[in-house]
């Protein structure tokens, strides 16, 4: 495995926890993970980078060894100025390579929309977005919202290490014991009864109450100017949030109608978490990408 380093940042009142890989002075490839994960999920990606890069990969707050808010509840609009507030840091008078998965490949997606001129290009791995909402689901959206709030957010602890290593292997099969066993290492955190709790904060299963605004996240991409890599995995289950495979499909592809210059590649033999799945498939393709633009 190649050797990362950690550096801790203040951003916006919150500590959060970065992870680089890669010489510093090369080329910056931002990475940012999705919901329940963390920064290191894309060691195997970048073990299997053959280019000259500096990876940098932050545990969005809230995950991780970041800091946790000290509100009711995660509003998605933070991650998007800690991002911009991220970028700043790293990278203040130059665009940057932008790639994220799942939720972090939504926020991403909104980033380069709301700020094309940071963005130099944009690897998208299975950001679909969610599903499309209605003004009369708000009421229970917020009585659910309400009635969540009425007690604390928890999440199961595990005895062991190899049990967590376990827990992601039972939601990804694909997972080698290698590969689950250093992903649980950093997944997870031991607490003062001595056993594994998820490193990420409770709150976040808490729904949220804004709904999803399909039709301003596509003006968002419409701005979009920088190439986008769209990578979606051959066995996903994320159409699922979108209902049965067939429209779920066609609401896909007229999502991507919005985009002005987009490679849409399917990973063969991965599911969602396809960075783990494919690694060395992926790399290849997200280097192949960047050398082309």
């Amino acid at each position: 495995m190649k050797l990362s380093r950690s550096e801790f940042i203040n951003i916006r009142g919150a500590r959060v926890h970065v992870r680089h890989w890669g010489r510093e002075g090369a080329p910056m490839l931002f990475m940012v993970h999705g919901w329940m994960d963390v920064a290191a999920s894309f060691q195997f990606v970048v073990d299997a980078l053959e280019g000259d890069w500096h990876v940098i990969a932050p545990d969005w707050r809230g995950f991780g060894q970041s800091d946790y808010t000290q509100s009711d509840t995660y509003w998605f609009p933070d991650y998007l100025a800690d991002l911009d507030a991220m970028l700043l840091h790293y990278s203040p008078d130059s665009p940057v390579h932008l790639l994220g998965h799942s939720m972090g490949a939504n926020v991403a997606g909104l980033y380069a929309g709301v700020r094309p001129e940071r963005i130099t290009s944009f690897i998208n791995l299975e950001g679909f977005g969610m599903m499309a909402t209605r003004p009369e689901q708000a009421p229970g959206r917020y009585a659910k919202w309400l009635d969540e709030l009425r007690a604390p957010a928890q999440m199961r602890s595990y005895p062991t290490l190899q049990a967590v290593a376990e827990r992601l292997q039972k939601t990804n099969p694909r997972l080698t014991d290698e590969r689950a066993a250093f992903l649980a290492e950093h997944w997870s955190v031991r607490n003062e009864a001595g056993e594994w709790d998820i490193a990420g904060d409770p709150r976040h299963k808490r729904v949220n109450p804004m709904l999803y605004q399909v039709e301003e996240v596509m003006a968002c991409w419409r701005r979009i100017s920088a190439p986008v890599l769209w990578v979606e995995a051959a066995d996903t289950n994320m159409w699922e949030w979108m209902g049965p495979k067939e429209s779920a499909r066609l609401e896909i592809d007229r999502r991507l109608g919005f985009l002005k210059d987009v490679r849409c590649k399917m990973m063969a033999d991965a599911g969602h978490m396809l960075h783990h799945d494919q690694p060395q498939a992926l790399a290849r393709l997200v280097e192949e990408f960047l050398a082309s633009i």
